[in-house]
């Protein structure tokens, strides 16, 4: 029997109305409009287009935007400055530094001028110091990791004591989410390209989260009958008989996979859309903290 379809373009739509319709009725309780700040820089064709659809969401869900575009040339004190500029504004509930930045930034230091009740892409690192610490609850998590368990829990409703496998390490998804997992009291294995005997790992997960960014490299027989994936990988493969000359895949094999496991994100349509949807959420709750 093939596997569920997890959309999380179905999910995230349920999370934008919700987010619409408390915004719409905290405005009309004399509160202000929760507002995001976006700070782009240099020319990156991906960056801006996240940017761009950041923004189309928030004008969808009643949240003010204001996008700050600026050159790669942009020194890292004027970065930082516009930062500390919006850590000010009181119109601004969050603030968000599209990443990766340019080479020569220094990202540490960017992200932790950001004042931590307006990090709401979760990447301060405090932020993330609280998150890998038990007993320690960080003000907001990494969008797109939330995402990947607001999308488990549904499905899943006991992640404890699963075997969960993270393909991936990086600092955006692979290691935020390995640790959200543990939160969860999943039993957690990190693999990476150097991992020995990658097939055998992953046999062994009852979840399987992959963030690796090589296209449809994980098979169906790499996959565990039942077992409930979430495919973070956005991959660009050639293909002449689409208008653009592409198709998107994931990481996992998608056609094998589906007919071994219990659930299963497809690419497009899953974790992409809860990113933004989880960011929009974030910054309506960074609106009540700042506005009650």
């Amino acid at each position: 029997m093939p596997a569920t379809i997890i959309s999380g373009t179905e999910i995230a739509k349920q999370i934008r109305a919700d987010v619409a319709k408390e915004v719409a009725e905290r405005v009309q309780a004399g509160k202000p409009k929760p507002g995001l700040a976006t700070v782009l820089v240099g020319d990156d064709p991906a960056s801006h287009d996240y940017v761009r659809s950041k923004q189309k969401a928030c004008a969808e869900v009643g949240i003010n935007s204001f996008g700050y575009e600026l050159p790669a040339s942009t020194s890292q004190q004027e970065l930082e400055s516009l930062v500390k500029k919006l850590n000010d504004d009181p119109q601004v509930n969050g603030i968000l530094v599209q990443l990766p930045l340019p080479k020569g930034f220094d990202e540490e230091s960017v992200l932790s001028s950001i004042r931590l009740e307006k990090d709401v892409d979760g990447f301060h690192p405090i932020n993330i110091g609280r998150l890998a610490q038990k007993g320690r609850e960080p003000l907001f998590v990494p969008c797109t990791p939330a995402g990947c368990m607001f999308m488990l829990e549904k499905y899943l409703p006991k992640i404890e004591g699963k075997n969960a496998v993270v393909l991936g390490r990086s600092n955006i998804v692979g290691m935020p989410v390995a640790l959200l997992l543990i939160r969860a009291n999943a039993t957690v294995t990190i693999c990476h390209s150097k991992s020995s005997d990658l097939p055998g790992i992953i046999r062994q997960a009852d979840i399987l989260v992959t963030a690796v960014g090589r296209p449809e490299m994980v098979r169906g027989d790499w996959i565990k009958p039942g077992a409930v994936i979430i495919d973070v990988g956005i991959n660009h493969v050639d293909d002449p008989s689409r208008p653009k000359g592409y198709r998107v895949v994931g990481d996992v094999n998608f056609k094998e996979a589906v007919e071994v496991a219990g659930a299963i994100t497809p690419v497009p349509g899953g974790v992409g859309p809860m990113t933004i949807a989880m960011l929009l959420k974030s910054t309506l709750t960074a609106s009540k903290m700042a506005n009650g």
